[in-house]
Protein backbone atom coordinates (compact mmCIF):
# COMPACT_ATOMS: atom_id res chain seq x y z
CA UNK A 1 0.00 0.00 0.00
CA UNK A 2 0.96 3.51 -0.50
CA UNK A 3 0.48 5.86 2.19
CA UNK A 4 -0.41 9.66 1.64
CA UNK A 5 1.67 12.05 3.09
CA UNK A 6 -0.61 15.39 3.92
CA UNK A 7 2.51 17.13 5.16
CA UNK A 8 5.66 15.96 4.08
CA UNK A 9 8.23 14.39 6.78
CA UNK A 10 11.73 15.67 6.38
CA UNK A 11 14.31 12.87 5.71
CA UNK A 12 16.12 15.33 8.73
CA UNK A 13 14.02 13.37 11.44
CA UNK A 14 15.22 9.88 10.22
CA UNK A 15 18.71 11.48 10.69
CA UNK A 16 18.60 13.08 13.66
CA UNK A 17 16.95 9.76 15.53
CA UNK A 18 19.22 7.46 13.78
CA UNK A 19 22.26 9.78 15.43
CA UNK A 20 20.45 9.66 18.78
CA UNK A 21 20.99 13.04 19.26
CA UNK A 22 18.84 14.20 22.43
CA UNK A 23 18.34 18.01 23.93
CA UNK A 24 18.23 17.91 27.48
CA UNK A 25 18.51 21.06 29.24
CA UNK A 26 22.35 21.55 31.37
CA UNK A 27 22.12 21.96 35.10
CA UNK A 28 19.90 18.51 34.98
CA UNK A 29 20.92 16.71 38.02
CA UNK A 30 21.15 12.92 38.10
CA UNK A 31 20.06 12.76 41.71
CA UNK A 32 16.70 14.09 40.71
CA UNK A 33 13.96 11.21 39.86
CA UNK A 34 12.94 11.04 36.76
CA UNK A 35 9.25 12.03 37.87
CA UNK A 36 10.64 15.67 38.72
CA UNK A 37 11.79 16.66 35.52
CA UNK A 38 11.43 15.98 31.55
CA UNK A 39 8.44 16.69 29.39
CA UNK A 40 4.60 15.74 30.02
CA UNK A 41 2.85 15.00 26.07
CA UNK A 42 -0.75 14.95 26.63
CA UNK A 43 -3.14 14.33 24.14
CA UNK A 44 -6.33 17.15 24.45
CA UNK A 45 -9.72 14.75 22.49
CA UNK A 46 -11.72 18.05 23.08
CA UNK A 47 -9.27 20.27 21.31
CA UNK A 48 -7.56 18.22 19.00
CA UNK A 49 -4.18 19.30 20.62
CA UNK A 50 -1.15 18.10 22.23
CA UNK A 51 0.11 19.96 25.31
CA UNK A 52 3.80 20.05 26.00
CA UNK A 53 4.75 20.28 29.69
CA UNK A 54 7.71 21.32 32.01
CA UNK A 55 7.51 18.71 34.67
CA UNK A 56 9.72 21.07 36.88
CA UNK A 57 8.26 23.87 36.52
CA UNK A 58 4.27 22.50 35.40
CA UNK A 59 4.42 25.28 32.80
CA UNK A 60 2.94 24.80 29.49
CA UNK A 61 5.53 25.23 26.88
CA UNK A 62 3.47 24.64 24.20
CA UNK A 63 0.32 23.59 22.64
CA UNK A 64 0.46 22.03 19.07
CA UNK A 65 -2.41 21.15 16.81
CA UNK A 66 -3.21 17.53 16.13
CA UNK A 67 -5.55 16.14 13.77
CA UNK A 68 -9.33 15.36 14.52
CA UNK A 69 -9.57 13.40 18.54
CA UNK A 70 -6.34 12.60 19.01
CA UNK A 71 -6.39 9.45 21.43
CA UNK A 72 -3.26 7.51 21.95
CA UNK A 73 0.21 8.28 22.20
CA UNK A 74 3.30 6.90 21.25
CA UNK A 75 7.17 7.67 22.23
CA UNK A 76 10.62 6.85 21.54
CA UNK A 77 12.47 5.06 24.27
CA UNK A 78 15.03 8.54 23.91
CA UNK A 79 11.94 10.56 24.12
CA UNK A 80 12.69 12.59 21.06
CA UNK A 81 9.73 11.81 18.98
CA UNK A 82 6.09 10.88 19.80
CA UNK A 83 3.44 10.07 17.59
CA UNK A 84 -0.73 10.64 18.25
CA UNK A 85 -3.37 8.94 16.68
CA UNK A 86 -6.07 11.29 15.29
CA UNK A 87 -8.77 8.81 15.70
CA UNK A 88 -12.17 10.48 16.38
CA UNK A 89 -12.98 12.00 12.62
CA UNK A 90 -9.89 10.93 10.37
CA UNK A 91 -7.09 8.85 9.37
CA UNK A 92 -4.10 10.45 10.30
CA UNK A 93 -1.27 10.50 12.86
CA UNK A 94 0.50 13.65 13.54
CA UNK A 95 4.37 13.39 13.75
CA UNK A 96 5.89 15.29 16.89
CA UNK A 97 9.51 16.59 17.08
CA UNK A 98 9.19 16.76 21.13
CA UNK A 99 12.68 19.01 21.01
CA UNK A 100 11.32 21.78 19.01
CA UNK A 101 8.50 20.91 20.44
CA UNK A 102 6.85 21.29 16.70
CA UNK A 103 4.58 19.33 14.68
CA UNK A 104 7.26 17.13 11.89
CA UNK A 105 4.41 15.81 10.13
CA UNK A 106 1.18 14.67 9.59
CA UNK A 107 0.55 11.43 7.55
CA UNK A 108 -2.70 10.09 6.02
CA UNK A 109 -3.08 5.76 6.10
CA UNK A 110 -5.30 6.13 3.28
CA UNK A 111 -7.28 2.68 2.84
CA UNK A 112 -6.72 2.02 7.33
CA UNK A 113 -8.76 4.59 8.71
CA UNK A 114 -9.73 5.04 12.90
CA UNK A 115 -6.27 4.78 13.78
CA UNK A 116 -6.11 3.96 17.60
CA UNK A 117 -3.74 1.83 19.81
CA UNK A 118 0.23 2.73 19.18
CA UNK A 119 3.23 1.74 20.40
CA UNK A 120 7.19 1.64 18.81
CA UNK A 121 8.87 -1.45 18.31
CA UNK A 122 12.12 -1.85 19.82
CA UNK A 123 14.72 0.38 17.79
CA UNK A 124 11.79 3.14 17.37
CA UNK A 125 11.71 3.20 13.98
CA UNK A 126 8.53 1.19 13.79
CA UNK A 127 4.94 1.92 15.23
CA UNK A 128 1.83 -0.39 15.37
CA UNK A 129 -1.16 1.30 15.08
CA UNK A 130 -4.58 -0.10 14.87
CA UNK A 131 -6.88 0.67 12.28
CA UNK A 132 -10.16 -0.41 13.84
CA UNK A 133 -12.32 0.19 10.66
CA UNK A 134 -9.89 -1.86 8.17
CA UNK A 135 -9.44 -4.74 10.79
CA UNK A 136 -5.30 -4.50 10.64
CA UNK A 137 -2.50 -3.69 12.28
CA UNK A 138 -0.57 -1.13 10.35
CA UNK A 139 3.32 -0.69 10.98
CA UNK A 140 4.12 2.37 10.42
CA UNK A 141 8.08 4.14 9.61
CA UNK A 142 6.80 7.87 10.46
CA UNK A 143 9.98 9.47 9.66
CA UNK A 144 9.89 8.69 6.08
CA UNK A 145 5.66 8.59 6.53
CA UNK A 146 5.47 5.02 4.87
CA UNK A 147 3.53 2.21 5.69
CA UNK A 148 5.95 -0.88 5.48
CA UNK A 149 3.53 -3.73 6.73
CA UNK A 150 -0.11 -4.56 7.09
CA UNK A 151 -1.44 -7.11 9.65
CA UNK A 152 -5.41 -8.37 9.52
CA UNK A 153 -6.99 -9.04 12.56
CA UNK A 154 -9.95 -10.00 10.87
CA UNK A 155 -11.69 -9.05 14.16
CA UNK A 156 -13.96 -6.00 14.64
CA UNK A 157 -13.07 -3.55 16.83
CA UNK A 158 -9.18 -3.95 17.07
CA UNK A 159 -8.60 -0.99 19.42
CA UNK A 160 -5.60 -1.39 21.44
CA UNK A 161 -2.46 -2.80 20.82
CA UNK A 162 0.47 -4.40 23.13
CA UNK A 163 3.94 -5.20 22.19
CA UNK A 164 5.97 -7.74 23.87
CA UNK A 165 9.58 -6.87 25.55
CA UNK A 166 11.17 -8.33 22.07
CA UNK A 167 8.86 -6.89 19.70
CA UNK A 168 8.29 -10.17 17.85
CA UNK A 169 4.50 -10.40 19.01
CA UNK A 170 1.51 -7.88 19.10
CA UNK A 171 -1.98 -8.43 20.77
CA UNK A 172 -4.91 -5.96 19.74
CA UNK A 173 -8.29 -6.38 22.22
CA UNK A 174 -11.27 -6.59 19.85
CA UNK A 175 -14.10 -4.81 21.31
CA UNK A 176 -16.76 -5.92 19.17
CA UNK A 177 -15.54 -9.32 18.45
CA UNK A 178 -14.74 -10.34 22.36
CA UNK A 179 -11.53 -11.32 21.13
CA UNK A 180 -7.77 -10.98 22.06
CA UNK A 181 -5.71 -11.23 18.70
CA UNK A 182 -2.15 -12.41 18.70
CA UNK A 183 -0.20 -11.54 15.76
CA UNK A 184 3.27 -12.15 14.36
CA UNK A 185 5.58 -9.23 13.67
CA UNK A 186 7.98 -11.07 11.15
CA UNK A 187 5.71 -13.36 9.53
CA UNK A 188 2.84 -10.32 8.75
CA UNK A 189 0.20 -12.69 9.71
CA UNK A 190 -2.28 -13.53 12.92
CA UNK A 191 -1.58 -16.47 14.84
CA UNK A 192 -4.13 -17.09 17.51
CA UNK A 193 -7.85 -15.71 18.61
CA UNK A 194 -8.45 -16.22 22.45
CA UNK A 195 -11.92 -15.51 23.45
CA UNK A 196 -12.35 -13.14 26.49
CA UNK A 197 -15.35 -11.35 28.44
CA UNK A 198 -16.90 -8.80 26.04
CA UNK A 199 -15.89 -5.56 24.85
CA UNK A 200 -12.04 -6.28 25.86
CA UNK A 201 -10.26 -2.92 25.51
CA UNK A 202 -7.72 -2.07 27.65
CA UNK A 203 -4.74 -4.57 27.23
CA UNK A 204 -1.29 -4.74 27.95
CA UNK A 205 1.45 -8.29 27.81
CA UNK A 206 4.06 -9.08 29.88
CA UNK A 207 7.59 -8.18 29.46
CA UNK A 208 7.96 -12.49 28.22
CA UNK A 209 5.02 -12.60 26.61
CA UNK A 210 3.58 -15.67 28.73
CA UNK A 211 0.58 -13.00 30.07
CA UNK A 212 -1.49 -10.88 28.45
CA UNK A 213 -3.83 -8.85 30.94
CA UNK A 214 -6.97 -7.24 29.34
CA UNK A 215 -9.86 -5.00 30.72
CA UNK A 216 -13.73 -6.34 30.24
CA UNK A 217 -15.86 -3.11 29.41
CA UNK A 218 -19.51 -5.02 29.40
CA UNK A 219 -18.54 -7.33 32.20
CA UNK A 220 -16.40 -5.52 34.64
CA UNK A 221 -13.35 -8.29 34.70
CA UNK A 222 -9.83 -7.45 33.88
CA UNK A 223 -9.17 -11.25 32.93
CA UNK A 224 -5.31 -12.72 32.33
CA UNK A 225 -4.59 -14.82 29.29
CA UNK A 226 -2.05 -17.94 29.44
CA UNK A 227 -0.68 -17.09 25.81
CA UNK A 228 0.51 -20.62 25.47
CA UNK A 229 -2.20 -22.64 26.80
CA UNK A 230 -4.91 -20.39 25.78
CA UNK A 231 -6.50 -20.50 30.04
CA UNK A 232 -7.95 -17.54 30.39
CA UNK A 233 -8.58 -16.42 34.34
CA UNK A 234 -10.75 -13.74 34.85
CA UNK A 235 -9.34 -13.37 38.33
CA UNK A 236 -10.40 -9.43 38.74
CA UNK A 237 -13.28 -8.07 39.16
CA UNK A 238 -15.89 -5.12 40.60
CA UNK A 239 -14.97 -2.69 37.69
CA UNK A 240 -17.26 -0.73 35.50
CA UNK A 241 -14.38 0.74 32.80
CA UNK A 242 -11.10 -0.56 33.10
CA UNK A 243 -9.85 1.85 30.72
CA UNK A 244 -5.66 0.90 30.66
CA UNK A 245 -4.29 -1.37 32.91
CA UNK A 246 -0.02 -0.67 33.00
CA UNK A 247 2.31 -3.78 34.67
CA UNK A 248 4.89 -2.90 36.54
CA UNK A 249 7.06 -6.19 36.79
CA UNK A 250 10.21 -4.62 38.96
CA UNK A 251 7.48 -3.04 41.47
CA UNK A 252 5.01 -6.25 41.25
CA UNK A 253 1.95 -4.05 40.74
CA UNK A 254 -0.33 -3.49 38.20
CA UNK A 255 -2.45 0.23 37.67
CA UNK A 256 -5.57 0.15 36.48
CA UNK A 257 -7.96 3.43 36.26
CA UNK A 258 -11.68 2.81 35.91
CA UNK A 259 -13.02 5.52 33.94
CA UNK A 260 -16.55 5.21 35.46
CA UNK A 261 -15.93 4.11 38.97
CA UNK A 262 -13.70 7.32 38.67
CA UNK A 263 -10.76 5.80 41.05
CA UNK A 264 -7.50 3.96 40.23
CA UNK A 265 -6.66 0.39 41.29
CA UNK A 266 -3.28 -0.68 42.58
CA UNK A 267 -3.12 -4.41 42.43
CA UNK A 268 -0.47 -7.22 43.21
CA UNK A 269 1.14 -8.54 39.94
CA UNK A 270 2.63 -11.95 41.17
CA UNK A 271 -0.49 -12.51 43.32
CA UNK A 272 -3.63 -10.26 41.72
CA UNK A 273 -4.75 -9.06 45.59
CA UNK A 274 -5.65 -5.90 45.34
CA UNK A 275 -3.17 -3.12 47.15
CA UNK A 276 -5.07 0.20 47.30
CA UNK A 277 -7.65 2.34 46.18
CA UNK A 278 -7.33 6.18 45.02
CA UNK A 279 -10.42 8.00 44.61
CA UNK A 280 -10.91 10.61 42.16
CA UNK A 281 -14.21 11.23 42.24
CA UNK A 282 -16.18 12.69 38.88
CA UNK A 283 -12.68 13.32 37.48
CA UNK A 284 -12.46 10.92 35.04
CA UNK A 285 -8.96 9.01 35.39
CA UNK A 286 -7.95 7.69 31.92
CA UNK A 287 -4.26 7.30 30.50
CA UNK A 288 -1.36 6.56 32.08
CA UNK A 289 2.47 6.71 32.14
CA UNK A 290 5.10 5.95 34.38
CA UNK A 291 8.55 7.40 34.28
CA UNK A 292 11.80 4.90 34.22
CA UNK A 293 12.91 4.64 37.45
CA UNK A 294 8.98 3.90 38.31
CA UNK A 295 8.80 6.39 40.84
CA UNK A 296 5.91 8.70 39.57
CA UNK A 297 2.93 7.69 37.56
CA UNK A 298 1.05 10.59 35.34
CA UNK A 299 -2.93 10.19 35.20
CA UNK A 300 -4.44 12.04 32.50
CA UNK A 301 -8.18 13.23 34.31
CA UNK A 302 -10.70 13.81 31.34
CA UNK A 303 -13.20 15.48 32.96
CA UNK A 304 -10.75 18.27 35.21
CA UNK A 305 -8.27 18.82 32.36
CA UNK A 306 -5.59 17.97 34.59
CA UNK A 307 -2.87 15.22 34.65
CA UNK A 308 -2.06 13.71 38.36
CA UNK A 309 1.00 13.23 39.62
CA UNK A 310 1.06 9.86 41.67
CA UNK A 311 4.12 8.87 43.69
CA UNK A 312 3.86 5.19 43.55
CA UNK A 313 5.80 5.08 47.31
CA UNK A 314 2.52 6.31 49.11
CA UNK A 315 -0.15 6.02 46.24
CA UNK A 316 -0.88 9.73 46.62
CA UNK A 317 -1.66 12.45 44.25
CA UNK A 318 1.69 14.84 44.82
CA UNK A 319 0.69 17.74 42.56
CA UNK A 320 -1.86 18.85 39.78
CA UNK A 321 -0.84 19.78 36.38
CA UNK A 322 -3.50 22.09 34.55
CA UNK A 323 -3.16 20.72 30.85
CA UNK A 324 -5.98 20.92 27.84
CA UNK A 325 -9.73 19.98 27.85
CA UNK A 326 -10.64 16.35 27.95
CA UNK A 327 -7.05 14.56 28.04
CA UNK A 328 -6.44 11.16 27.54
CA UNK A 329 -3.36 9.90 25.66
CA UNK A 330 -0.05 10.73 27.53
CA UNK A 331 3.88 10.17 27.08
CA UNK A 332 6.48 11.46 29.05
CA UNK A 333 10.05 11.88 27.91
CA UNK A 334 13.55 12.75 29.11
CA UNK A 335 14.00 15.94 26.89
CA UNK A 336 13.98 18.93 29.12
CA UNK A 337 12.16 21.83 27.51
CA UNK A 338 12.47 25.73 28.38
CA UNK A 339 9.96 28.26 27.54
Amino acid sequence: PTPIVSSGLLLTCGLLLAGGLLAVAPGTSSAQSDGETGTLIVLNKGAHTATFVDVASGDVVATLDTGRGPHELAVTKDGRWAVSTDYGGGNTLTVFDVVGPRVAGTIDLGEYPRPHGAFFLPGDSIVAVTSEASRTVVLVQPFRGEIVGVIPTRADGSHMVAVTGDGRTLYTGDIGAGTVSRLDVDGRTKTRSYPVPAQPEAITVSQDGSQVWVGSNAEGYVSIVDTESGAVDSALSGFQWPYRILILEDRDLVVIPDLRRSHVRFIEYTNRLDIARLDLAGEGPQGVVVTPDGSTLFLSLSQSGQVAVIDLDTREIVRRIDVGPTPDGIGWSPVVLSR
